[in-house]
């Protein structure tokens, strides 16, 4: 199964620069019919820009807490200089908390291909 997915400019360039290979989202009735194997288009925002990935893993957890203190940061885009500042509350940029709390959060490890 193929699935698309947008994303802003520097996730998109750091996938595509195999910099981030996993991406955080959060665990919503979307992203529970992603499974290992599929394949995932990122689209960058507001153009046709496009990277074609696989997925090769899905880590799920209850909170971006939890996946934080679990996942690699690095893997997740953070570079060395963001480490010492990186939080689960980044994530409160692209979802409401009483939905972090509903759905959970996954860890989607990509290769891109």
């Amino acid at each position: 199964m193929t699935h698309e997915m947008k994303l802003k400019a520097e996730p998109f360039y750091k996938i595509k620069n195999r910099l981030k290979t996993v991406e955080l989202r959060l665990y919503d009735e979307k992203r529970k019919r992603i499974a290992v194997g599929d394949e995932i288009i990122f689209t960058l925002w507001g153009t046709e820009e496009s990277v074609r990935c696989k997925v090769i893993c899905l880590d799920v957890f209850k909170s971006f807490e939890e996946l934080y203190s679990t996942l690699s940061l690095t893997d997740c885009g953070y570079t060395g200089a963001e480490l010492a500042s990186a939080s689960p509350r980044d994530m409160e940029k692209y979802y409401d908390p009483e939905e972090i709390k509903k759905y959970g959060a996954v860890g989607i490890k990509i290769k891109l291909i």
